[in-house]
């Protein structure tokens, strides 16, 4: 088994990239999870792995096959290397290289008539796409699509963020004229959350097909997606600022939609 012990290994160092750079993870095809939640959720969800990186003093090569069948390639790192690739500390002494998935439009199934779908336009921030994805999965949802991405999807803060829901939802990427299109095609209702011209959330139904879009908390929705909207829906604001977390937004709306759903 190979056995790597410097930070300034050649190795070590193309991982670096990976964890930092979007443009590498896309050139590359990889990208790294670290923790055992995390990894966890990404074999149940069928991601192929390339190598498995792991600090015997904090997880054994037993514990390692426990994960991973015999013929992974594993890597015992020493605690420099694993500490100048953690991305946190706290975790469990391991690190999987991992192959990307294809998160076109085309791979997207549903496995009922009527899917209930959140729509992300121009989330900047990984935390708030991370959290994004926690709601997605709380609620049980169809599918997230994330239009004009401002992040990639495998930075590092943003798995840490969605505790690991990057692997439990069924995810798409396209900008939003593809998606709305898409949607249209599908004959799924659009629900833009935004201020003009638009209706209480609770007052609508989502028991059809429906997509519930939201926006980011500066500028909004683009008037693309107000629109195409069925809908454009709003939440009643009842203190002095006129906005919240989009990702509290999404949970409030989305929870209505599956309460309405009898879930």
């Amino acid at each position: 088994m190979k056995e790597i012990t410097s930070i300034h290994n050649q190795y070590i160092k193309d991982l670096l990239k990976l964890q930092e750079k979007a443009r590498e993870r896309k050139k590359k095809g990889l990208f790294l999870i670290e923790g055992k939640r995390e990894i966890s959720l990404a074999i149940a969800a069928n991601y192929q792995f390339d190598t498995v990186l792991f600090l015997p003093e904090i997880i054994s090569e037993n514990e390692i096959l426990h994960f991973f069948n015999s013929n992974i390639n594993r890597i015992v790192i020493s605690k420099e290397v694993y500490q100048k690739l953690a991305y946190r500390g706290s975790t469990e002494g391991i690190i999987a290289v991992t192959k990307s998935k294809d998160f076109s439009l085309k791979n997207i199934t549903f496995k009922n008539e009527n899917p209930l779908i959140l729509v992300a336009e121009g989330v900047e921030k990984p935390g708030n796409i991370g959290a994004l994805l926690r709601t997605a999965d709380a609620a049980n949802i169809d599918a997230v699509f994330i239009a004009n991405p401002k992040s990639d999807v495998y930075n590092t803060n943003i798995i840490r963020s969605s505790v690991g829901c990057v692997f439990t939802n069924q995810i798409a990427i396209g900008t939003s004229e593809e998606i709305i299109a898409f949607l249209q095609e599908k004959n799924i209702n659009i629900f833009a959350a935004t201020l003009q011209n638009s209706n209480e959330y609770h007052k609508e139904k989502y028991t059809n097909a429906a997509a519930i879009v939201v926006g980011t908390e500066a500028t909004g929705l683009t008037g693309i997606w107000r629109e195409a909207a069925t809908q454009n829906i709003n939440i009643p604001m009842q203190g002095q600022i006129d906005s919240m977390n989009v990702s509290v937004s999404a949970a409030i709306i989305l929870f209505e939609a599956k309460r309405q759903r009898g879930f």
